[in-house]
C-alpha cells in the first residue's frame, strides 16, 4: 500500500529552522515538494533509494538537507535559514529527476492531481 504522511510543519521566523517529517511507504525514492500561494508545486528534493545519491533545487541548497531512517520508513527534510519565500506547503512523494543541462537537475515526481497528501504548512515571517 502506497502512503505518504506529512507532518512537522509550521511558524518559524525568517533565519529559523524547522525539520519535516514524511512516513511514507511503497517507493524507495522519496523527496519532498511545496507550493507556495499562487505558484505552481516545484520539487525541492530528492533521496534516491536507501542509500543513493541527494538532490537539490538551486533555491533550497546549502540551507536544506534531506535524510531518512530506513528501519521507520521516514524521510526528513531539515530546514535551516528559512526565507519568507520558503513560505509554502510541503508534500512528500516519489522522486527522481530529470538532468535539463550538464549536472543541473530538477526534481520530479509520477504524483498525478489527485494523488497529493495534505502536506504540511510552513510559514516564515517575522
Amino acid at each position: 500500500q502506497v502512503r505518504f504522511v506529512e507532518s512537522g510543519g509550521g511558524l518559524v521566523q525568517p533565519g529559523g529552522s524547522l525539520r519535516l517529517s514524511c512516513v511514507a511507504s511503497g517507493y524507495t525514492s522519496v523527496g519532498w515538494f511545496r507550493q507556495a500561494p499562487g505558484k505552481e508545486r516545484e520539487g525541492v528534493s530528492c533521496s534516491m533509494r536507501p542509500s543513493g545519491p541527494k538532490y537539490y533545487s538551486d533555491s533550497v541548497k546549502g540551507r536544506f538537507a534531506i535524510s531518512r531512517d530506513n528501519a521507520k520508513n521516514t524521510v526528513y527534510l531539515q530546514m535551516n535559514s528559512l526565507k519568507p519565500e520558503d513560505k509554502a506547503v510541503y508534500y512528500c512523494a516519489p522522486c527522481g529527476v530529470d538532468e535539463i543541462a550538464a549536472d543541473t537537475f530538477v526534481v520530479v515526481t509520477t504524483f498525478r492531481e489527485n494523488d497529493w497528501g495534505q502536506g504540511t504548512l510552513v510559514t516564515v515571517s517575522s
